[in-house]
């Protein structure tokens, strides 16, 4: 895979998010694969390189998203990240398709970026473009409140300790940045006091990013109320011991009744993983499936129905 591109998308009006692109000779001529991380990740993170990769081999472009702040961006924002800025993407999807005058757009989100990109498809409903072919997300944060909830377990100490260290300390490289936006000291109360994510959310996500509280927004920013407005092919994959995205959700009746949404549920997995028994190319199953699953949207002049189902593995 070639170097790769780094291109500045203007989200909105003094807000940009970085994407890493690789582009295949014309462009114009080939499916577009769009990554999208999860929490405290980047377009550096490993199964975004991995999944880039095959991508790339398989005759994709790709483009690695950053959320905002993520990799190093923290100067390009005032704001914070968190898991209902779908917008941000929408804004992209419509300036490669408007701009880059791309043919098919697919798009793969991991974890929160998986919810993100699925509140960005719902919200698209009957209007989203043509362009948009297919989605793929992999152990999405359908409810946000549900899986905070699980992430505070104490099996779950290491995940809850490892975002918690990345998100203080992205946020006091904020406060060296934009003085005027994040008080030091006050800030620095705040996250002394803080334990978990939800605490977290509640001390600094809320208060910045115009929520009343953690609860609010994990109601407001879930994608699991946007889902049954989804009318392009999306596959997700959730595995059963998945530690932190607790397998009921995808029991809801908005995944079971819209065909456009087909769901794999290996018995294992854990978050975000999936290794494979087998080695090569399907050492990182999730990965392979992804690509597949695009090329196989790209391929078809029809519409194309999910095969997946809840004994596909």
């Amino acid at each position: 895979m070639p170097a790769s591109v780094p291109r500045l998308f203007e989200v909105e009006p003094g807000t940009q998010v970085r994407g890493d692109c690789h582009w295949q000779q014309n462009p114009a001529s080939h499916g577009t694969l769009l990554l999208l991380h999860g929490l405290e990740g980047s377009s550096d993170s490993t199964y975004i390189l991995g999944t880039a990769e095959k991508a790339f081999a398989a005759g994709l472009n790709v483009v690695r998203l950053n959320q905002r702040n993520c990799g190093g961006t923290e100067r390009l924002t005032r704001t914070l990240y968190h898991s209902g800025r779908s917008a941000d993407f929408r804004a992209i999807v419509l300036e490669l398709i408007e701009c880059d005058k791309l043919p098919a757009i697919f798009f793969a989100g991991f974890s929160m970026g998986g919810n993100l990109v699925l509140k960005m498809t719902g919200e698209f409903a009957d209007s989203r473009p043509a362009e948009l072919r297919a989605i793929v997300a992999i152990a999405p944060c359908l409810d946000l409140a549900a899986c905070c909830d699980a992430l505070s377990e104490k099996r779950n100490f290491l995940y809850n300790r490892h975002f918690l260290k990345h998100l203080k300390r992205r946020m006091y490289s904020k406060v060296g940045l934009f003085p005027d936006v994040y008080v030091k000291d006050a800030l620095t109360t705040e996250l002394e006091r803080v334990r978990n994510v939800r605490e977290f959310d509640d001390a600094i996500t809320a208060p910045f990013c115009g929520f009343k509280n953690a609860a609010d927004y994990y109601q407001r920013s879930s994608a699991m109320h946007c889902l049954a407005a989804i009318r392009v092919p999306t596959l997700m994959a959730a595995a059963q011991d998945d530690p932190f995205v607790p397998f009921a959700i995808f029991q809801a009746a908005a995944i079971r009744e819209n065909p456009n949404i087909g769901l794999v549920a290996p018995r294992y997995g854990g978050h975000c993983a999936f290794i494979s028994r087998q080695s090569g190319d399907e050492r990182f199953w999730c990965e392979a499936r992804i690509v597949e699953f695009c090329i196989r949207n790209w391929r078809s002049s029809q519409d194309c129905r999910n095969p997946w189902n809840w004994s596909a593995v």
